[in-house]
């Protein structure tokens, strides 16, 4: 890497960064691919028809995914609330401008309560934006096929699933029993897939509609890409006229995406597969003989293939805890972030899946730095930590 790789953040008044956390809207989701940065300076300058636009999009959709049809909106989270909204209104208009007013629609939505999780906000505010009432399903461990059946009744409108390293990983109902159950009722399943490689996989099995994120492993600009059966995808474009206006997409966002779908399908897996183990193996090898640390590799929870450094550390031998560890090398320079959704049980994971050229390197050095004075790190407060995402919003929101 250049050594004034940080020029653009010193030139515009931020914090270097290198991503090991994963594909986190934090950070900015990604690093576009450049057939995505190429789509998006082509047609910035340029005048198009955007229903046209979303049609060739339509059908760069169903070439990568298998679906009848597709579109592109604002997000993955935009995605979820217009799939809801459609299987609420279906393609009538005046229901659709309506909305959020579900006064003699079908407007409950079914969810297994371990899907409730929290990804940047709760993935529930994403329907209940649309009207919908949301009707959590089962115990957050536990959802038993019976518990489905029974949440089901007249006024169910979908069933939302979700696919992330966010759900609880045991005790929840698998996508294909849970489309069997559903499909038998007559209630469409839309499945949140928003940072998943399988493209096809969830349709194959019966899901109704499936939402990706554009800008996570894709490498696109920021969207999301809905994709699934041809008259559930036009009503919930539908809500384009309605709710969705304030999830519109940008011309740029739409070709773009396309852009970045049609390069997944031309990736060399195996070949960016191998540059990421070498990353991993070599902040192993840094870790290696630590005190108090371990380091292991941890295949992705939700069947990406891909895995991820996790670094257990035991404070009483290792000098410092796993997250005084992950706040100084977030607070170093350049900041390196680890992932640490889970830091409290005393571990971090480190993703590769985010290196430019060189950062690899930077990284192992950053941990021996870190390391070599973990006696004498500071111990962040643990609430504060946990909490730091909403003090950033606060701290922005007061200027």
């Amino acid at each position: 890497m250049a050594e004034d790789w940080t020029a653009f953040y010193k030139q515009n008044g931020l914090t270097s960064v290198i991503n090991v956390s994963g594909t986190m809207t934090s950070l900015g989701a990604s690093i576009a691919v450049p057939d995505a940065v190429a789509a998006v300076a082509d047609i910035m300058p340029r005048f198009v028809r955007m229903h046209e636009l979303q049609a060739r999009a339509g059908e760069v959709i169903t070439e990568a995914t298998g679906a009848e049809a597709g579109f592109i909106t604002a997000s993955a989270s935009a995605g979820i609330t217009l799939a809801a909204a459609g299987t609420m209104t279906g393609v009538d208009p005046a229901k659709a401008e309506q909305l959020p007013d579900v006064t003699g629609m079908r407007a409950q939505v079914v969810v297994q309560a371990g899907h409730l999780c929290h990804y940047g906000a709760p993935v529930d505010q994403s329907i209940r934006l649309a009207g919908a009432t949301v009707v959590p399903v089962g115990q957050s461990t536990q959802v038993l096929d019976h518990q489905l059946a029974g949440a089901i009744g007249e006024q169910t409108a979908a069933a939302v699933y979700v696919v992330s390293h966010h759900v609880v990983e045991y005790g929840q109902i698998p996508l294909p029993d849970f489309v069997d159950i559903c499909r038998g009722r007559g209630v469409p399943v839309i499945v949140d897939a928003a940072s998943e490689y399988d493209l096809t996989g969830f349709l194959a099995v019966g899901a109704d509609m499936v939402i990706y994120s554009a800008h996570k492993f894709l490498g696109g600009p920021t969207a999301g890409i809905v994709a699934g059966s041809r008259d559930l995808v036009r009503a919930a474009y539908l809500q384009n006229m309605g709710i969705g206006r304030g999830m519109k997409v940008g011309k740029e966002s739409i070709f773009g995406a396309m852009a970045a779908l049609r390069a997944w399908g031309r990736r060399d897996h195996a070949a960016i597969r191998a540059q990421e183990r070498a990353a991993l193996d070599l902040w192993q090898r840094a870790l290696a003989g630590r005190p108090g640390v371990r380091a292991t590799l941890n295949p992705d929870p939700t069947g990406n293939p891909l895995d991820r450094l996790r670094v257990d550390v035991d404070p009483a031998v290792a000098g410092a805890s796993a997250l005084a560890i992950a706040a100084a090398l977030a607070d170093g320079d350049p900041s390196v972030i680890v992932r640490d959704h889970e830091i409290e049980q005393g571990w971090f994971q480190m993703d590769p899946c985010n290196l430019q050229p060189g950062q690899a390197d930077m990284v192992a050095a950053a941990l021996g730095v870190v390391l070599d004075r973990a006696g004498n790190l500071p111990e962040p407060d643990p609430r504060a930590w946990r909490n730091g995402g909403i003090g950033a919003y606060l701290t922005y929101a007061a200027g």
